[in-house]
């Protein structure tokens, strides 16, 4: 069978992978010149099931009206007439209780841990490089309010099976030595030893070797117009560069997947959450750190990625914006040299911005769709990097016909049918 899948970044081109192993024909769409060169290029680096907490709980509604006005807000709302984030922002409310927490928690700890497992056999199985670490991931607190979060979160993973362990102050210095220079307080936090950290760049970079090695024909520069439909299913792509014609036809395109199925009458709730990193190059520094950190306070993370300390976080939304605010810039920094103040040279810091996929539950959607060749591999918010293994193997088993490892139960876009209740 061949299969077309929109989109190159780490979402579309494991699914490629995925797709060539189960013995499929495919090509692979991407507007870029390159693999991963739009959200998977320059994000936090982190395998990270430790952060699969949903955003919307019982005290999200209360936190983001303390925010509303603060450009340095680790979540600011640009205010503006937007049907698409006003919509969405109705299917958030109603995912903030406790027992959607609970059970939004679970869809996305299943897809993340199964998806690290799938990492782990795909980089020993083609020797993959892109800095990774196994060092686990480290949650810092820097009061005591931010240690009970972390304690609640802790124990409702470890109910989910999740190897997630409460540390003291002393443990995270243990762990990281580097925090010893820290110019923040640090109370305790949480240490997840299997989690881990990688350049989703390399990664994808390399994977695209691999699965042209294996027939794939990757179609750079070429923008997709619309998709062509009879009868029920999708015929072929219109690009830019002429029809693309296949037997089904899988989604990976991210924030802009809405735009693409919108014509077809599929509503997806997916709208465009602007995260900042920067990257600091470490050579000859002493002070940066060798473990995947969280920091909690400031919703910012850290991945060493060989000689470069990456620094994302914040969460902006402002539609399909990718301006960078100088302000949200440079609290990154000074949040970053707080920490680590001696990490690496402050003259030639890189910024950068990626626009993330955020579902109301902060599960992705996986799955079919009314037309019964047309499938979705989308919506995975801030852990598309942690997520794209498993969700890649899952998405490819289901255009199989076969049976994934892992329930896709209450991850399809049926879910958003149901009224807001």
């Amino acid at each position: 069978m061949h299969v077309v899948v929109m989109g190159a970044g780490v979402i579309g081109t494991t699914a490629a992978w995925y797709l060539l192993q189960n013995g499929h024909q495919v090509t692979v769409i991407d507007r870029q010149h390159a693999s991963a060169q739009e959200t998977s290029f320059a994000n936090g680096g982190q395998i990270s099931a430790c952060h699969a907490t949903p955003w919307a709980n019982k005290g999200t509604p209360g936190q983001i009206l303390k925010w509303l006005g603060r450009e340095e807000a680790p979540l600011l709302i640009r205010m503006r007439f937007d049907p698409q984030l006003f919509a969405w922002g109705l299917r958030f409310l109603a995912n903030c209780t406790d027992k959607r927490a609970q059970i939004n928690l679970e869809k996305a700890l299943r897809v993340a841990t199964y998806s690290r497992d799938c990492l782990r056999a795909l980089r020993g199985q083609l020797d993959l490089q892109y800095d990774h670490s196994e060092r686990g991931i480290l949650h810092i607190c820097r009061d005591d309010g931010e240690m009970a979060a972390v304690a609640r979160a802790t124990q409702q993973m470890q109910e989910l099976g999740l190897g997630r362990k409460l540390v003291s102050t002393q443990e995270c210095y243990e762990i990281e030595p580097a925090l010893r220079q820290s110019m923040a307080p640090i109370v305790g936090g949480s240490y997840t030893p299997d989690d881990e950290s990688g350049d989703a760049r390399k990664f994808t970079e390399q994977l695209t070797g691999h699965c042209r090695a294996r027939g794939a024909d990757f179609k750079f520069n070429t923008t997709i117009d619309r998709l062509i439909h009879d009868n029920g299913k999708i015929t072929a792509v219109q690009t830019n560069q002429g029809q693309i014609k296949a037997d089904a036809f899988l989604v990976c395109l991210g924030s802009y997947s809405p735009l693409l199925v919108r014509p077809l009458g599929i509503n997806l709730p997916i709208y465009p959450c602007k995260g900042y990193s920067i990257s600091i190059d470490t050579t000859g520094y002493d002070g940066a750190p060798h473990t995947a950190l969280i920091d909690d306070s400031v919703k910012m993370v850290y991945s060493r990625l060989g000689e470069q300390l990456r620094v994302a976080g914040t969460a902006e939304l402002d539609g399909y914006n990718l301006r960078m605010s100088p302000r949200r810039n440079q609290l990154i920094v000074d949040k970053a040299l707080e920490l680590f103040p001696n990490c690496g040279d402050r003259s030639s810091i890189a910024f950068w911005s990626g626009l993330r996929p955020v579902t109301p539950d902060s599960a992705p959607i996986l799955g079919g769709t009314k037309y019964g060749n047309l499938f979705l591999n989308t919506g995975h918010g801030t852990l598309g990097w942690t997520m794209s293994c498993g969700s890649a193997k899952a998405i490819a088993d289901v255009i199989s016909n076969r049976t994934p490892d892992i329930p896709l139960t209450g991850l399809g876009i049926e879910r958003f049918k149901r009224a807001l209740l």
